[in-house]
């Protein structure tokens, strides 16, 4: 490679950092607006077309810790493209005039993307130099949630002007240039690095998640056929179990489990699932609210687009928080930026809570939500990577990833069980006051965040030592050699 291009490739390394994470979350989340859309296009029940949606979430939250261990070894460019092309051509199936299966297989296409957002972190951590890698990897953490709000109103809006095919058009296209600009701007992973992945983890794990996820989105399940959920739940406990304990005895596990148990690895991840639960029950509850008829009692009956719209102060202000952050962490530890931002998202359901009667008060607290999500999205990363070496950057962060993409789950699950306890018998709409229960339990949600950021920021020692990475054989390696992922 020539000295001009690697010039070149330095200098747009950001940016395209920036753009993949944007893309594969802004095209995961195309699902959301269109569910409607999909039922009518289709002919399929809304609960089918809800797929489109879970369906883009669960093989995320698969793919993430493979990728992420893959990420740590030395085809970290291979895997990054090979991941882009998939969803390229998920993509594409999602365009063509193709049956409904085979846009669920597109969705799932599209859904492997979201776990590249840990691979951003670690080629920004190995090829940044340090005053430049923290911030970056701050905003890939932010930009990978503002994703959302930047593809639902646009989606909605393509899908009133030219119909479904017309809004995963928009996919097709962002992701062709997140692929491109991979292509010329991810360097190769450093020399001395290796990766092995644990396939039996992988599927254990991949079943596990699998199972909690979809138990967590077939709500009708329960209600219907109570034995067979509570049978696939016990199979889903018994595959993360035993995922959990070949993980601890294994020489290569998928993630280094032994390193989660660090306090602020724990305590972080305690704070990421539990906060996100809390994130997306605000989240869904406003947008629906915005959507309800007023034949209901309440709410604005906003279309699609415009309900969509009420999204981009989310990102507006979660981008200026996130933007925000990166200096704050040199003067306030970041499990105390943590507690800030959840205390900052409590502000949020509060304002919903009390005062929903117009839109202005929607746009106030999905503003507050916003910023105080991009605030919380940006300190993470800090917690954990400093107590991580830089080859398990990737590895680390897509564990993170997953508690929080569980997290959204049950957070959609667990507003949408509150809303469906508060609608009477005969009704289509909960009554308006189930959602001021809903957001009294994310006011609960939230406040377990800032008590375990509370205790984490106590627990932490000012001067962590990063946790040391695995080894296969601690004898065999010679001193001064490189750390080797997953060995």
């Amino acid at each position: 490679m020539s000295t001009a291009r690697e010039n070149s490739g330095t200098r747009l390394l950001v940016p395209s950092l920036m753009v993949i994470a944007l893309v594969v979350a802004a095209v995961a989340s195309l699902g959301a607006p269109l569910i409607t859309t999909v039922a009518t296009t289709f002919h399929v029940s809304l609960n089918s077309a809800q797929w489109t949606l879970t369906i883009a979430l669960l093989a995320g939250a698969v793919s993430t810790p493979i990728l992420g261990r893959l990420g740590a070894g030395p085809y970290r460019r291979a895997t990054i493209l090979g991941t882009l092309a998939v969803v390229v051509v998920g993509s594409a199936l999602t365009v063509l005039p193709l049956p409904f299966a085979w846009l669920l297989v597109g969705r799932a296409g599209q859904g492997v993307g979201l776990g590249l957002t840990a691979l951003m972190m670690g080629v920004a951590r190995d090829h940044l130099p340090e005053e430049r890698s923290a911030p970056t990897i701050a905003q890939i953490s932010v930009v990978s949630i503002m994703g959302v709000g930047v593809g639902y109103p646009v989606a909605g809006l393509l899908s009133e002007v030219g119909g479904v095919r017309a809004a995963y058009g928009l996919g097709l296209f962002i992701t062709t240039i997140a692929f491109l600009a991979a292509w010329r701007s991810i360097p190769a992973a450093p020399e001395g690095r290796s990766a092995h992945v644990d396939t039996t983890g992988a599927l254990l794990l991949a079943g596990g998640l699998f199972l909690a996820l979809y138990l967590a989105g077939e709500r009708s399940l329960w209600s219907r056929h109570l034995a067979v959920a509570v049978v696939l739940a016990v199979v889903a406990a018994v595959l993360l179990a035993v995922w959990t304990v070949t993980g601890l005895r294994g020489k290569a596990p998928l993630i280094d489990l032994k390193a989660l148990r660090h306090p602020a690895v724990a305590g972080a991840n305690l704070a990421m699932f539990v906060g996100a639960i809390g994130m997306y029950v605000l989240f869904t509850l406003i947008t629906r609210y915005a959507q309800t008829p007023h034949s209901a009692g309440y709410g604005f009956g906003l279309s699609t687009f415009v309900a969509g719209l009420v999204l981009i102060p989310f990102s507006v202000l979660g981008f200026v928080g996130g933007k925000l952050t990166p200096p704050m962490l040199k003067r306030i530890d970041a499990p105390f930026l943590l507690a800030g931002s959840a205390v900052v998202i409590v502000g949020g359901f509060v304002l919903f809570a009390a005062a929903r009667s117009n839109p202005v008060d929607l746009l106030l607290a999905m503003s507050v939500l916003g910023f105080g999500v991009g605030s919380f999205s940006a300190a993470m990363p800090g917690v954990i990577l400093a107590v991580t070496p830089k080859s398990e950057t990737s590895s680390a962060m897509s564990f993170n990833y997953i508690t929080r993409s569980v997290g959204y789950s049950l957070g959609s699950a667990l507003g949408g069980l509150v809303l469906s306890a508060g609608t009477d018998t005969g009704h289509l709409f909960p009554n308006d006051s189930a959602y001021t229960t809903a957001a009294l339990v994310g006011i609960g949600a939230m406040a377990i965040t800032t008590g375990a950021s509370l205790v984490l920021a106590r627990k932490r020692s000012p001067q962590a030592a990063p946790v040391a990475a695995p080894t296969a054989a601690p004898a065999a390696a010679p001193a001064g050699s490189p750390s080797r992922s997953g060995q």
